[in-house]
This record gives C-alpha cells, structure tokens and sequence, in this order.
C-alpha cells in the first residue's frame, strides 16, 4: 500500500529545476493512464493519512554561485555547512542529480521526522556523495557505496567533506548490485537503520538485481528513503515492484523536477 504524508518544511529560496522533456511527460501520462495501478493505489490510499496528496516541495536553492577555476566543483550548503563536491562526466554516478538535491534537503529539513544522530545509514549508488555527507553532517555512522569506477572521486568528495569535522568517521565500500552481498554484507553483521538512494533507477539493465539489493538490506526497523526523477515507464515499473515488495509512502514530490521522495519498510506480518 502506498500512502502520502505531509510534512514541514521551511520557506526559503526556492530552485527551478530542469523541465521533462514532452517525450518524458508523454510517456509519464501514459503509463500513468494506462498501466500503474500503484498509481492508482497511491491516489485511493491518501484519504488513510489524513492528507488529499504528498507534500508539494522544490528544490532550494542550495548550490552556492563561486567564482572557481574549476568547473567540475560545485558548492553547496546544508545543516550549515558548505559542501564542495567533484564532478566528473565520465561516469552518471560522478554528477549530481536532481533526486540527490530533493533528500538533502528533506533530511535538512525533517530532522525530527528522521533523526539520523548516531543511526546506522548505508547509502546505495552514492555517486558524488553529497546525500552521504550530509548524513554524516546529522550524525549518523554512514557507509557510502558504489561501483568500482566510482569510488575514487566518492572517496574524494566524503573525505574532503568531513575530514575536519567533528562527526562519525564515514566509510565508502564497494558494491554491485546483487552480488556477493552475503559474502561482502553478511546478515549477521550488518544492519542499518536507513538505506538511501537517490536517482537509482533510470535506463539500465541492473533494475532487478537493484531491487533484490534493497529487499537484502531492508530488514525490520530498517527505512528505505529513496529519491528519483521519473522520466520512464520503466522508473514506474520499478515502483510498482517496490510497492509490491514494501509498504510505500509518498513523502514529498518536487514537480518542477519530476522527483518523488518515498519511504519503505518491510511489511509487517
């Protein structure tokens, strides 16, 4: 069951993201239409919170404009600090994307709701880092993971971050999805208290194994915060295997980017 939850949120600068293309919004009307029925799901299961729809937010404006000699850095600020992140074009993961802005901003913002101080966190598809850092920047004991070809400028970018910080020292790790999990992540001694992910899902051939991966993670007490812009029919493919596999709220929805903000937790018996 999907359902939708308000939450608060401050009155700041407000960002205007990119616009989907109309080949995007027409393949999103589509399916929308056509096939999602945890789509529909969502929209008959509102009433149950309390609430007509998800809480309707944008992105803020937290990059900060610099002068630098570099164009692949970008300054940003969340809980206060500055964060200066390293991007790269030779790989997807090593940029950052809208979803990585929106649970920034939401883990900045509803600390109260999810109070990540001294939590336990593994981050799925890292990429730059930027949502890890902040998640160290709150407190929690943070695992940053990702592919092989990734981890050197996500080593880069947490070590920058938070070397001089008084915080929980991070950890980045590799990881594919769906392998060797219980050999690299055994059951026995692993388990967080919150996975995220953000921008995951989109044109590639490892949804399942993505899927399998959150399902591995996901035990009881464990909160799934994942973030993506929806483009596809097949990013609502996916969140409709997720709605199958989970129980799945619909946190927040940041329209001008086409991002949904969802929570899942293993359902109960």
């Amino acid at each position: 069951m999907i359902s939708a939850q308000q939450a608060p949120f401050p009155n700041k600068i407000q960002k205007v993201m990119e616009h989907p293309s109309k080949e995007e919004e027409t393949c999103e009307e589509q399916y929308e239409a056509e096939n999602c029925t945890c789509s529909s799901a969502c929209a008959s299961s509102t009433a149950e919170s309390g609430s007509d729809s998800p809480v309707i937010l944008k992105i803020l404006q937290n990059w900060v404009p610099r002068v630098s000699h570099y164009f692949d850095k970008e300054h940003y600020t969340y809980v206060g600090h500055q964060i200066v992140i390293h991007e790269s074009i030779e790989h997807f993961g090593a940029v950052v994307w809208p979803g990585a802005l929106a649970l920034s901003q939401y883990l900045e913002s509803n600390q109260e709701q999810f109070n990540l101080k001294d939590k336990k966190v593994l981050e799925i598809g890292a990429g730059t880092g930027l949502v890890s850092i902040v998640a160290c920047i709150l407190g929690a004991y943070v695992t940053a993971t990702d592919l092989p070809e990734v981890l050197e400028n996500l080593s880069y970018n947490i070590s920058r971050n938070t070397q001089n910080m008084n915080m929980h020292k991070p950890e980045v790790r590799k990881l594919v999805w769906g392998e060797g999990l219980n050999e690299d992540f055994p059951v026995s001694t692993y388990h967080y208290d919150f996975i995220l992910a953000t921008d995951v899902v989109y044109h590639h051939a490892a949804l399942d194994p993505l899927l399998a991966t959150m399902v591995y993670f996901c035990k009881p007490g464990t909160v799934l915060l994942w973030a993506n812009k929806f483009r596809f029919s097949t990013d609502y493919e996916f969140l409709e295997k997720l709605c199958n596999m989970f129980k799945t709220t619909i946190l927040a929805e940041f329209p001008e980017s086409n991002v949904k903000l969802l929570k899942a937790t293993v359902r109960e018996n």
